[in-house]
């Protein structure tokens, strides 16, 4: 039985080191080198919706709706599938290319079957016999299951939201006699074509993120939302689609994107296996399956709140649509920071370097709150004067104005909630993650059927704030009583 002091050693990471959470050392210098361009590409993609959303909006408020409704389906059927390969990815390919310095290092050319603490003493990968320290491209096996995975994964994702369109959107609220219902249908449906080069993408950034290179993810996805930005007004405008026009550069972009970082990423990695072994799909299932479960349960809270929210009205639905995507956008800044803290985590981990990776873990949440505090009090600032760029319906701008308190104020929560995430995929917790998150969404799922059904478009918002708080509390409970992976903490 652990002792007292013991055991308040884990709550002590919390605070750790904070006088110094702003100092450019070594870890300093790492964490901002991997979260900044990490937090940039990752807001890239909302911010084009933005964009799209301000486009659209010049049109009406139903076409505004349409889109929103549109958008939050085809994410959340999105990250069902990209969240669990993106997470395993950026884990698995840190600790592979780590261990595969590490022979390179020692001149051992042995096959490597050593697993590690974190995943319950399982055989974790296999490198080639035939490493050779003068090979330009890394073997990597996780790269490779990683695009096969995703690419299947996007081509069943395309034709499923093309297929399923209108009863996934009559499930949203949008029935088959709306006005939102053939706008909304034709936008998911062009969109979905994009899914294959969405998953391959993110599933190659994800490699990226493994090699601690967030960079090159970043140059890709600008490149692709500039070329977003600049078709949206040709095809909406020029060529009067509305919102097919939309779609349709956005799926544009989506391959551009793709086309880039395989380009890259063949420069880097030997991609092609060389046996079924070698792709090790069964670890990729085994914890992917675990994260799925987990998505799924955040995907359905998310979905429902928007759900809801359609079925308010195309008013509610279309400044819930302004505000939702406000909320994830900024929110994802702090996902630079739970990328930066998953891929250096993972790495000291599998060097068994417990004393970085403590001081890591503490760095990245000080820091995370830090940004929480910074985004709430920008957006309670910049929302009341921005509300009009979205949209000229007063109603619309007025709902607009009762969401800004529960974006601005949460924001500090939901960054701690990112970060918390990133940090126990580093470490491979991904069981904990998908058990502690069903039982979240389970509470969270209560919440808003009560309070939507009795205080409407503020009584989702209230729920959602609670969502996040209890998101926020099970990576603290975790982290807080060095339970799992998080032992060392107590040593």
């Amino acid at each position: 039985m652990h002792s007292k002091k013991n055991w308040r050693i884990p709550l002590f990471i919390f605070f750790e080191g904070a006088r110094s959470m702003f100092n450019l050392d070594d870890l300093g210098r790492e964490i901002a080198r991997i979260a900044l361009p990490a937090a940039l590409a990752l807001t890239a993609d909302p911010i084009a919706s933005l964009i799209d959303t301000v486009f659209i909006g010049q049109i009406g408020p139903v076409e505004l709706a349409a889109m929103g409704v549109s958008i939050a389906l085809f994410n959340q059927v999105s990250r069902i599938a990209i969240f669990p390969l993106v997470s395993v990815t950026t884990s698995f390919v840190a600790e592979e290319d780590t261990i595969t310095k590490a022979i390179q290092d020692t001149n051992d050319f042995e096959i490597l079957e050593k697993g590690s603490s974190n995943l319950d003493g399982e055989n974790k990968f296999l490198i080639p016999q035939k490493v050779k320290i003068e090979q330009q491209k890394k073997q990597i096996p996780s790269a490779s299951s990683a695009l096969i995975i995703g690419g299947v994964l996007g081509f069943i994702q395309s034709a499923f939201l093309i297929l399923a369109a209108k009863p996934l959107l009559s499930f949203m609220g949008v029935k088959s006699d709306s006005k939102m219902s053939y706008p909304a249908q034709q936008y998911l449906k062009l969109r979905s074509l994009g899914a294959p080069a969405v998953l391959l993408s993110l599933a190659m950034q994800g490699v990226f993120r493994g090699f601690k290179d967030t960079k090159t993810p970043l140059y890709a996805t600008v490149a692709g939302d500039i070329t977003n930005i600049i078709l949206d007004p040709i095809f909406i405008f020029v060529f009067k689609l509305g919102v097919r026009g939309a779609a349709i550069s956005h799926v544009i972009s989506q391959y551009l994107i793709s086309l880039i970082l395989f380009w890259r990423l063949k420069e880097q990695v030997d991609l092609i296996p060389p046996n079924l072994k070698y792709l090790q799909f069964g670890r990729f299932l085994k914890n992917g399956f675990l994260l799925l479960t987990r998505v799924i349960a955040v995907t359905f809270c998310v979905t429902l709140a928007a759900s809801m929210a359609a079925r308010l009205g195309s008013t509610q639905m279309a400044a819930f649509q302004v505000c939702l995507q406000l909320w994830l956008a900024t929110s994802l800044l702090a996902d630079g920071l739970s990328v930066a803290g998953q891929a250096i985590l993972a790495s000291a981990l599998a060097r068994k370097d417990y004393t970085s990776a403590t001081v890591t873990v503490s760095r990245v949440l000080q820091l995370g709150l830090v940004l929480g505090l910074f985004l709430a009090a920008f957006l309670g600032i910049g929302l009341h004067f921005g509300a009009r760029l979205f949209t000229d319906d007063v109603d619309v701008i007025h709902l607009i104005g009762v969401g800004i308190p529960f974006v601005s104020a949460t924001q500090p929560i939901n960054a701690l909630a990112f970060v918390f995430d990133g940090v126990n995929f580093g470490a491979s917790d991904f069981a904990y993650s998908a058990y502690s998150m069903v039982t979240v969404a389970i509470f969270s799922i209560v919440f808003l059927i009560i309070f939507s059904s009795s205080k409407g478009y503020v009584g989702i918002w209230i729920a959602l704030t609670i969502y996040m708080c209890l998101r926020a509390f099970t990576g603290f409970w975790r982290i807080g009583t060095g339970t799992g992976p998080w032992t060392f903490l107590r040593r």
